[in-house]
């Protein structure tokens, strides 16, 4: 089933970016096991209360891999993200923007159009909740974001200012997701980059490891080594850019343009998904619904339990709730 689910992802993704001729089908193809077992073991969230607090925050730093996102938040069930809206990808008036736009969607976190805004605006995301934490206490405010970053990201200046940030302050509930397929635009990333990310931010204080972005018990390993890491974590998810397209994987052909109709056909087939354009057979979907529904009953809990938290806390220290 994890395949399937993972494939759910593929194939939305492609059939989205052909419908509107345009966008990025390679990396949510690629990060789709990634997200997979992210989204349906880790992340900490209701899909029927967007809003709540304490949830884990996803920020998609490669907001040129949309899809991946709306994708997500359409099979995980919230209520807005309809494959309707899956189908008007970059159209006028959809809430599916070519990059994700916050305030169009329940479930996007941050607006990530240029490449490195949205791990910077991670960092500040990890600070607010440790200084919330740090008020309130582990019972009202204890969550992560998760962030994937990819090529394009990193090679911006201003990654380097948040990572240094995140690593001197040691965010530990900050975790960073890299899309290493090693494909840009114009091909491969040793055309202008040659950078040892994962030196980079072990010298600015993160702890790191690199893992087989394809393989789940890999991801799932360095997902929960994360758990309770003392300072933020990267983990280099070894990924194949358009995974499935026989063609086009691995290849900046993935990167910003539509397969194509044949090429998705082969991609049917070698993912063995045989369903038509925006289908997704009720037992898959039905385990992405129950994937966006397993954090209910954390969420009452919190909520049933936060205003004695509040109460607790604020005569211990005098304050008020922001």
């Amino acid at each position: 089933m994890q395949n399937d689910m993972a494939n759910a992802i593929r194939a939305l993704s492609m059939d989205a970016v052909q419908k509107a001729n345009s966008g990025h089908p390679g990396a949510p193809m690629g990060l789709a096991d990634v997200a997979a077992v992210l989204f349906t073991e880790f992340l900490k969230f209701d899909a029927a209360e967007p809003h709540w607090p304490d949830r884990d925050r996803f920020i998609l730093s490669a907001g040129h891999a949309s899809m991946l996102l709306y994708s997500l938040l359409h099979l995980t069930g919230y209520k807005d993200m309809t494959v309707e809206q899956l189908k008007n990808f970059r159209q006028l008036g959809s809430k599916t923007a070519g990059h994700p736009e916050y305030g169009h969607a329940e479930g996007i976190e941050t607006t990530t159009g240029p490449l490195g805004q949205g791990i910077a605006n991670s960092v500040g995301f990890a600070m607010a909740e440790r200084h919330l934490n740090a008020l309130f206490g582990d019972d009202l405010v204890n969550h992560k974001t998760y962030v994937i970053v990819g090529d394009g990201c990193l090679m911006e200046g201003i990654s380097q200012e948040a990572i240094s940030l995140a690593g001197h302050l040691k965010l530990k509930n900050l975790i960073v997701l890299w899309d290493d397929n090693n494909i840009s635009i114009d091909g491969r990333v040793s055309l202008s980059d040659s950078t040892d990310q994962l030196q980079r931010f072990a010298a600015s204080g993160w702890n790191v490891s690199r893992i087989d972005g394809l393989n789940p018990d890999e991801i799932r390993a360095a997902l929960a080594a994360a758990q309770s890491s003392d300072r933020p974590v990267m983990i280099a998810c070894k990924t194949i850019i358009g995974f499935g397209a026989p063609n086009k994987k691995d290849s900046y052909q993935a990167h910003g343009s539509p397969l194509g109709p044949d090429e998705i056909a082969l991609a049917r087939k070698e993912l063995s998904w045989p369903y038509p354009p925006f289908e997704i057979p009720a037992e898959v979907l039905s385990a992405w619904r129950k994937a966006g529904s397993r954090g209910n009953e954390a969420r009452m809990n919190w909520e049933h339990g936060s205003p004695q938290v509040l109460s607790r806390q604020n005569s211990r220290r005098g304050t008020t709730p922001p």
